[in-house]
């Protein structure tokens, strides 16, 4: 066989081995899910939809096990696969809670933003500003709340009037009570988001109202109002699975006696969260590729905040 025939044959098996992805055609989703996961809040959602259906199978994974111990099919009523689920749920809410240690500086940005570029209302200027001061307590209170848990800090600091010498007080640090009154907080901002709802749902029949009543309505501007209102339905799901989180976790004793509401809430926003997300990330048409400054775009404020879970 000649060089050139062997360099030929050479050629052929490392264009069908090493070339090998030559055959895989581009493909959109990837593409999609690329620029989903480019961004924490991206990354944030799709772990809080992993760790809460981990939450969520893992009962019924053990529910199954001592089934089947009962009638005889496994020695043990334990599922390996359950405690591994519930295990690694808990790895991802603690990724989640470092994740947010960035958390104040967008929220910082946002209410810097807000005054230079207020909203539409007046009343959803006031409700967006008291839902950034919420989260300006939120924020700091988790990080200390977490910091104190695993014992990174210790169990009481100086106050103010012992740093300037004047007494030997010192403030006892918590991590139940720093819990707590960080959701405190954050009910605040979900209480407020339903009244931040009631002013973009009159924004949007205001929209819609105007544009019935307009000649020469384009296909693209009643695409866009479907968006929007759609936005607003998904943005009530997830709030309404928030509030319930919210305020169990804002009360010592919790509203739910058995945890598996706080998995099937949590589940709920997340599942709402990603769509959220991932229709946030996909490609507009060129057309509507021009930003709407309508009430729609203020539905989701803040997004990161809204997934917030212990």
């Amino acid at each position: 066989m000649s060089c050139l025939a062997k360099g030929s044959a050479l050629a052929h098996i490392s264009d069908t081995t090493l070339g090998a992805f030559a055959f895989v055609p581009p493909s959109e989703v990837l593409n999609h899910l690329i620029r989903f996961l480019s961004t924490w809040s991206g990354t944030d959602k799709l772990f809080t939809l992993v760790q809460y259906t981990m939450k969520l199978v893992a009962p019924v994974l053990l529910a199954r096990a001592r089934l089947q111990h009962r009638v005889g099919l496994r020695k043990e009523p334990t599922s390996s696969v359950a405690s591994s689920f519930a295990s690694f749920s808990g790895r991802i809410g603690d990724f989640k809670t470092l994740g947010r240690f960035w958390g104040l500086l967008p929220i910082l940005q946002w209410m810097v933003s807000l005054e230079r570029n207020p909203p539409p209302t007046r009343a959803l200027l006031m409700i967006e500003r008291l839902q950034g001061w919420s989260m300006l307590a939120y924020y700091p209170l988790e990080h200390l709340y977490y910091l104190r848990a695993h014992d990174l800090i210790p169990a009481s600091i100086p106050s103010i009037t012992s740093l300037l010498g004047r007494t030997s007080e010192r403030i006892r640090l918590n991590a139940k009570s720093l819990a707590m009154w960080s959701c405190r907080a954050w009910a605040i901002y979900v209480i407020l988001q339903f009244a931040h709802l009631m002013e973009d749902r009159k924004l949007l029949l205001m929209k819609e109202k105007t544009l019935r009543k307009g000649k020469g309505v384009v296909a693209d501007d009643k695409e866009d109002l479907r968006n929007k209102w759609d936005s607003f339905w998904n943005e009530i799901v997830a709030n309404s699975a928030n509030l319930p989180l919210a305020l169990h976790w804002s009360f010592e004793q919790g509203i739910f006696i058995s945890d598996i509401w706080l998995t099937v809430f949590g589940f709920i926003n997340a599942v709402a969260a990603f769509r959220s997300g991932w229709k946030a990330t996909a490609l507009p048409s060129p057309k509507l590729a021009k930003a709407n400054d309508v009430a729609g775009s203020d539905l989701a404020v803040t997004s990161e905040m809204e997934e917030t879970h212990y």
